[in-house]
């Protein structure tokens, strides 16, 4: 008896704390949406604090912007989609859409050719790459383990 109501106090705990996190928001939901219009306004603000772009080169930047962010909403919505109906994309798909993306990628990369400078083109590669590296160490260490901040804080060995 007390086997069957230890297993039992052990799901429910397990199922609030599930709960607690759904609610939260914890599989990266935001409170927040913000149009394709306005993430590219902040990535145009950003780049410009840290590329230092004149007013032109922020003109031609921008509407690139929004028409990436504009795609990525669409195909996220897709994503989305076809999640909900538990379709898995094939093989095939996946070369065809990974393609894709390096392709626009590539486009994209020529077109900031176009746009910046040398000195800006090098840090903006810079910057690319330290997205992808903070993107990993998010994804990386969970909550409390050492790998996330260096140690925890606030405890004491």
């Amino acid at each position: 008896m007390k086997k069957l109501a230890s297993i039992l106090v052990l799901v429910f705990a397990v199922t609030f704390t599930t709960q607690a996190q759904k609610k939260r928001g914890g599989n990266g939901e935001r409170d927040f949406k913000l149009t394709a219009e306005q993430h590219a306004t902040l990535a145009v603000k950003k780049m410009t604090l840290t590329l230092d772009l004149s007013e032109k080169q922020q003109n031609q930047i921008k509407p690139l912007l929004m028409a990436q962010m504009a795609e990525r909403k669409t195909a996220m919505a897709e994503r989305k989609a076809n999640r909900a109906d538990k379709k898995r994309p094939t093989a095939d798909e996946m070369y065809a859409m990974k393609n894709e993306r390096l392709d626009k990628r590539i486009a994209m990369k020529n077109r900031m050719k176009e746009i910046l400078n040398k000195e800006q083109l090098e840090k903006f590669g810079k910057m690319r790459k330290n997205k992808g590296k903070m993107a990993m160490n998010k994804t990386k260490g969970k909550k409390g383990s050492k790998d996330n901040k260096g140690e925890q804080r606030g405890r004491r060995s």
